[in-house]
């Protein structure tokens, strides 16, 4: 285990650095630059922002110095925010939109879980073609469109819950964007969990089980339950993955500082250095949790050994 977890960590380096040098090369292929504005800075201050941050370089030469500051781990002073390095303002986002992903991804999972068990349980019947009706609606409605309509039902029209905000993250302004990341990751996982356990159900595993006189709740979550998971175990991974980095859309929407919103910021005002970082970071941590979810299947599944 400890041999395979280490092949996966040096062959994530090569995937890790491609991702990088593409970022870097297409941010300064966009057009415009990190100081430019409405009113045109004088050319002597402009020459002296450009030698202040290096940009009047090579660009090979800008994209050798960042290798190398990334190596000691530091991703450079912001361009916009003046005040601040890319790695306080990633240290100080991060935990938010984590928060709110795991949050996502838990109400998912157990949900997404527990109507796709039932799905197939009552399969052909109405709570199966309710549930995958319901499933399918919530992956043909994108985040971004059911995140405002959820603010006009609860927050407009109802008045139960605050439209936008952090708070401190109180759980009335957690409500409505974690709602909105999870619901589509609820239909993925039901959908993928009930074409498992159907599957399951039909082994022969299953009809021993029953044979034997077990009792079906015995059945379900003992013998049927944890193979079921398998597909929903490698799913995870990129859905996790997805959720924290696809906060980017909701914070903008709610309002909340979280990284996403950092990152959209950076992207509009052409801060190099913040999106460089953002886009290390989330490569890095899907990396990460692609990695845990195999060791994940190791673990639910005996057959699968990684030596």
């Amino acid at each position: 285990m400890l041999r395979y977890s280490l092949k996966r960590l040096v062959g994530a380096i090569p995937t890790l650095l491609i991702l990088l040098t593409l970022a870097f090369f297409m941010m300064r292929l966009a057009p415009g630059g990190p100081f430019d504005s409405e009113k045109s800075l004088p050319p002597e201050i402009q020459a002296n922002l450009d030698r202040k941050y290096h940009l009047d370089e090579p660009l090979l030469q800008q994209y050798g110095r960042y290798l190398w500051d990334l190596l000691h781990g530091d991703l450079g002073p912001s361009f916009q925010y003046r005040d601040y390095t890319v790695n306080e303002l990633i240290a100080s986002g991060f935990p938010v939109s984590l928060r709110l992903g795991l949050a996502s991804i838990a109400i998912a999972l157990v949900v997404g879980v527990a109507l796709g068990t039932l799905a197939a349980l009552r399969q052909n019947r109405p709570a199966d073609h309710g549930i995958m009706t319901l499933a399918m609606t919530g992956i043909s409605i994108p985040n971004f469109v059911l995140a405002p309509l959820l603010i006009l039902l609860f927050a407009v029209h109802l008045g139960w819950l605050p439209a936008g905000g952090w708070n401190d993250g109180q759980w009335r302004n957690l409500v409505l964007p974690v709602i909105a990341l999870a619901l589509p990751q609820v239909a993925y996982i039901a959908r993928l969990m009930r074409g498992s356990m159907i599957e399951v159900l039909r082994g022969n595993a299953i009809r021993t089980a029953r044979a034997k006189g077990l009792p079906e709740r015995t059945v379900i979550l003992r013998h049927a339950l944890k193979p079921a998971l398998l597909p929903v175990v490698s799913f995870l991974g990129p859905a996790t993955a997805a959720v924290i980095t696809g906060s980017v859309v909701i914070e903008q929407i709610f309002g909340i500082p979280g990284l996403g919103r950092h990152f959209v910021q950076g992207a509009l005002n052409r801060d190099y250095t913040l999106v460089m970082g953002v886009v290390v970071f989330y490569g890095a941590l899907i990396v990460l949790l692609n990695f845990v979810v195999d060791l994940l299947y190791a673990a639910l599944d005996p057959r699968v050994r990684y030596r």
